[in-house]
């Protein structure tokens, strides 16, 4: 009788708070864990999914590589030059009657949409005598060669020579590297 209620506190009640403290402890770590491994699960599937993304882009990328590569040496070049050696395959493609250079100009200093940005840039002036079908070909030849042309003004006005020609003067911003 006296080791009754010791037997009861040492032999029922404390190993019993020790047995749900040891579950409890193990349903707190379970739960975290899972909580943890949710959490991981997660960030792989995004990790994979832009890695799954990423892939496809370089793909893309390296199909366009040998336009960029292309484009990059095409800026790389002279403007002054380019422009006037694509004018002069441009002119030799159409009708001299309906198509004339009269002038070609290189300003100084950056103007217009140069005189805003960073970037390298020269400005270019072109004056043509022509119809406007042959020198809106010309035009979309030129700007076709040379992506890095930037239209920044454009006048037409009739001819006094003939009924139908045109002027035309035309400003660029060629952006160069």
């Amino acid at each position: 009788m006296f080791y009754r209620q010791s037997i009861i506190i040492f032999g029922i009640v404390v190993p019993v708070l020790v047995c749900t403290g040891v579950v409890g402890a193990g349903i707190a770590i379970k739960s975290r864990a899972s909580a943890s491994f949710s959490e991981k699960q997660a960030l792989y599937k995004s990790a994979e999914s832009n890695r799954i993304q990423a892939l496809g882009i370089e793909a893309q990328v390296i199909k366009k590589r040998t336009h960029v590569e292309r484009w990059d040496a095409q800026i790389g070049k002279e403007t002054a030059n380019s422009i006037t050696s694509n004018l002069k395959e441009i002119g030799d493609m159409l009708p001299p009657k309906e198509f004339q250079q009269t002038a070609f100009e290189r300003p100084n200093g950056s103007t217009g949409f140069a005189a805003a940005s960073a970037q390298d840039s020269s400005q270019v002036k072109l004056a043509f005598r022509g119809t406007f079908r042959s020198v809106q070909r010309a035009f979309l030849e030129l700007e076709t060669r040379m992506p890095q042309l930037q239209l920044q003004d454009l006048k037409i006005d009739p001819s006094t020579s003939s009924t139908s020609s045109l002027n035309f003067q035309v400003s660029y911003t060629a952006w160069e590297k």
